[in-house]
C-alpha cells in the first residue's frame, strides 16, 4: 500500500483556528499533509512569507505527519515536487464553492492526475476568515477566539509596528 500525501495550500495570512481544524482533519485522513504557504504577492499579505511559514511551523511542530513549506510556483508543480496525491481545500460556505470548483477544474486540466478534495471546518469555525481576523485586529479588536495565542500576539505586534494600534 502506498502512502497518501496531500497538499493543503493557502495564504494563511494569518493562519486561523479554522485552518488548523482542516489541517488536523486532513492529518487524520492522510498519511502526510504538506501545509503549503503561498507567497501570494498579488494579495499583498500582512505577514511576510517567512513569518507565515514560521507561525505555521510553530503551531504544527508536534505533528510528525505534517510538513510546512512556502511556495511561489504553480500549485501543480508543488504537488508533483512533493510527490503528493492531490490538494485539500476548505469550504466554509456555499460562496466558497464556485471559486474552488473553478480552481479544481483548472488544476485538472493542468495536472490530470492531481485530485482536489474538499473539507469543511467544524461548524463553530465556519465563519472565520483571515480577512475578517485581520480587520478586527487592525482595529484593536479581540481575535483570541479565532486564532491561537501565538498568532494573536503576532497580529498585535505587526499592527503595533505599522503604527495601527
Amino acid at each position: 500500500m502506498t502512502e497518501k500525501k496531500v497538499v493543503y495550500p493557502g495564504t494563511f495570512d494569518p493562519i486561523t483556528n479554522g485552518h488548523l481544524d482542516l489541517v488536523h482533519r486532513a492529518a487524520n485522513l492522510f498519511d502526510n499533509v504538506v501545509v503549503a504557504v503561498a507567497a501570494s504577492k498579488k494579495k499583498t499579505p500582512l505577514f511576510t512569507l517567512e513569518e507565515r511559514v514560521s507561525l505555521a511551523k510553530q503551531l504544527l511542530e508536534d505533528y510528525d505527519n505534517i510538513e510546512v513549506c512556502g511556495f511561489d510556483c504553480l500549485l501543480k508543480d508543488l504537488v508533483e515536487a512533493k510527490g503528493a496525491y492531490g490538494v485539500v481545500r476548505g469550504l466554509r460556505a456555499v460562496s466558497d464553492f464556485e471559486y474552488e470548483f473553478q480552481l479544481a477544474n483548472m488544476n485538472r486540466i493542468l495536472a490530470p492526475s492531481m485530485e482536489s478534495l474538499f473539507l469543511t471546518p467544524a461548524e463553530h469555525l465556519s465563519y472565520i476568515s483571515s480577512t475578517l481576523v485581520r480587520e478586527i485586529a487592525s482595529l484593536s479588536g479581540d481575535v483570541s477566539q479565532f486564532v491561537p495565542p501565538l498568532v494573536e500576539e503576532a497580529l498585535i505586534e505587526k499592527y503595533r509596528s505599522l503604527g495601527k494600534t
